[in-house]
């Protein structure tokens, strides 16, 4: 892939751009989650409201521009299970959510492209800056993280941006944004300048666009 002359600064989005999931990991994360919340109904349904509601959260998100925390997620997909989430505390999604952050990281998500290590070194070695711009849902952008460290591509990455930690979701203004001033914190840039790169077309393309960046669809 030939580095933009152009540009000075990569954004990056994560999912689907950079890594995608682990085959194994979401059918033992449902297992668990039917398990950890004694939940009756078969696990073919649990994984089922699984997916629609992380899928609905996603949607949501990219509308109204704000970032829905999985708190709010498990406990809708509770009461869809017939789980009474009147008698549920926070403790207990807390502690689903710490044994499924263990889930994660032994079922990592793999890289989608094996080259990109040495993609992001040369980037870094032209004298330009990288970052990620990601929503999450399920998965933090602590845990996220780790996974970027355990693949030894962290240490390329200036600055990483997860709408659990920002409030703000693609393709909102206010998530570009804050690329925008952390960018130019590093050193004076304009919009023309950067360039972000995503699988969808309308949180990361258009949403670039729209702020004023570049935009390449993955």
């Amino acid at each position: 892939m030939k580095i933009p002359a152009s540009c000075c600064h990569f954004s990056f989005d994560l999912w689907l751009t950079l890594i995608r999931s682990n085959p194994a990991f979401k059918a033992r994360r449902n297992a668990l989650f039917k398990s950890f919340f004694a939940i009756g109904e078969p696990l073919e349904k649990v994984a089922r409201v699984m997916r629609h509601h992380d899928v609905l959260a996603n949607r949501i998100s990219e509308i109204t521009g704000q970032h829905i925390h999985e708190e709010q997620i498990y406990c809708r997909i509770l009461h869809e299970l017939n789980i009474n989430i009147n008698e549920l505390t926070r403790e207990e999604i807390t502690g689903f959510q710490a044994a499924a952050d263990q889930l994660f990281m032994h079922y990592k998500p793999i890289l989608v492209n094996s080259s990109i290590r040495s993609y992001f070194q040369a980037i870094k070695a032209a004298g330009k800056t990288i970052s990620i711009l990601s929503n999450t849902a399920f998965i933090k952008g602590a845990i996220l993280r780790k996974l970027l460290d355990h693949y030894e591509l962290s240490e390329f990455i200036s600055f990483q941006l997860y709408s659990d930690e920002t409030g703000f979701s693609k393709p909102a203004a206010g998530a570009f944004d804050l690329v925008f001033r952390h960018a130019t914190a590093i050193r004076p840039l304009n919009k023309p300048d950067i360039l972000h790169i995503g699988d969808n077309p309308a949180a990361d393309y258009q949403g670039a666009l729209n702020y004023g960046f570049k935009a390449m669809l993955i």
